[in-house]
């Protein structure tokens, strides 16, 4: 059922309103001026808004501009017996979702009122599966060395300066981009990632910069690279180590000017990116040898965050696990499943060269193979 507010000072428009709509099977709520609305919006949380122009003491736009402020989200249709061009088109740049002109047509009622109801289910969709994206990627722990890269995240992810995230492979990179990105001013921009280790030499710049057509044999149609479509965004360039020299040559262009070229192209392409990148190799050993840039490596490092193996933050295990004991359960579609307190003790016993990717799995294993409560016999039989 949805709950519709209508504001309207004519009774019997009201009046009319009402029967109508709850006929159809929703709930009204009615309101004879603006600022009984508002109070009614904030009270009442209606799904929908039917909102009048002409009204006494506040005029239906200013009303539209006060609920837009506080429910940004909330479908407004505007309705008027003198409406204008100028007027709904002000209306729809102040936010209404409609405008309708008296007398009223049912159809048109009723029409709209589906539109923006599946509008609405839309938006609340969208924001729960952010909300579960966003949860997907926070870091589980309470470590020393977690609280001080959650610090550091805090700090930097409301600049743009480029960060470079180091630490072997399955400690969590991943998460700390993800998670400065959620930070920044660019969250709702996209989040652009590249594995550069999985990406042949010979493609990673039709990857990163896109190509024109034909300008190679495969090249049937234009493509935007990576740098284009993290614009107003953040790319986060996975493995970096493992990009060829030509590669980051024209990486670092990208991060001087700001501008990329597609391959097979010469127009140049304005982008504004941040930029963060991470490594599980030691940079400065690969510049020595002659396998990364070291101008490239200065302009990627203004932040550098560590992220610790598994082994320098044992205290983490027992959240890991059980979260993501929680996490196994709820895809597999199981009854939740516990951990003794010797399988922790267990589990903080082991040798974890594939960190937290490597936890996760051994639990995953332990979720199939093993009763409802978890032991450490379990974990020595099965780790």
């Amino acid at each position: 059922m949805t709950k519709i507010l209508v504001i309207d000072d004519e009774r019997s428009i009201r009046n009319s309103m009402k029967d109508i709509l709850q006929y159809e099977g929703h709930e009204v709520v009615l309101a004879e001026n603006g600022m009984e609305g508002l109070v009614s919006v904030k009270s009442e949380k209606p799904d929908i808004v039917f909102c009048d122009i002409k009204m006494p003491k506040m005029e239906g736009i200013e009303v539209l501009e006060r609920i837009k402020e506080f429910s940004a989200d909330t479908p407004v249709i505007m309705i008027s017996g003198h409406g204008t061009i100028d007027t709904a088109i002000e209306a729809i740049r102040k936010g209404a979702y409609d405008f309708i002109e008296k007398p009223l047509d049912l159809n048109r009622i009723l029409i709209t009122i589906k539109n923006a109801t599946d509008k609405h289910l839309l938006i609340h969709e969208t924001k729960t599966l952010k909300n579960k994206v966003s949860k997907k990627y926070d870091m589980t722990g309470n470590s020393e060395a977690l609280n001080h890269i959650r610090a550091m995240i805090d700090k930097v992810a409301v600049s743009d300066a480029r960060i470079l995230v180091t630490g072997p492979n399955g400690s969590g990179k991943e998460l700390v981009a993800h998670q400065l990105h959620e930070l920044s001013h660019r969250k709702d921009n996209a989040f652009v990632e590249v594995n550069c280790a999985a990406i042949p030499s010979e493609l990673i710049e039709s990857e990163l910069f896109g190509h024109e057509k034909g300008s190679f044999t495969s090249a049937i149609k234009q493509k935007k690279g990576k740098f284009e479509l993290a614009n107003g965004g953040t790319l986060f360039l996975d493995e970096i180590g493992d990009m060829s020299l030509n590669a980051q040559a024209k990486v670092l262009r990208a991060l001087q000017e700001q501008k990329i070229t597609r391959v097979g192209g010469d127009a140049d392409i304005n982008v504004d990116v941040r930029v963060i990148a991470a490594t599980n190799k030691n940079l400065k050993e690969e510049i020595k040898k002659g396998n990364f840039r070291e101008d490239l490596y200065h302009r990627l490092s203004v932040i550098i965050i560590d992220v610790p193996p598994l082994c320098q933050r044992l205290e983490d295990i027992d959240a890991l696990a059980n979260h993501f004991l929680t996490e196994v359960c709820t895809e597999m579609g199981i009854a939740p499943k516990t951990l003794s307190p010797d399988a922790i003790v267990a589990l903080k016993e082991c040798e974890w060269t594939g960190n937290i990717r490597e936890l996760r799995n051994v639990v995953e294993r332990l979720v199939i193979l093993c009763g409802n409560t978890i032991t450490r016999e379990d974990v020595r039989m099965y780790r």
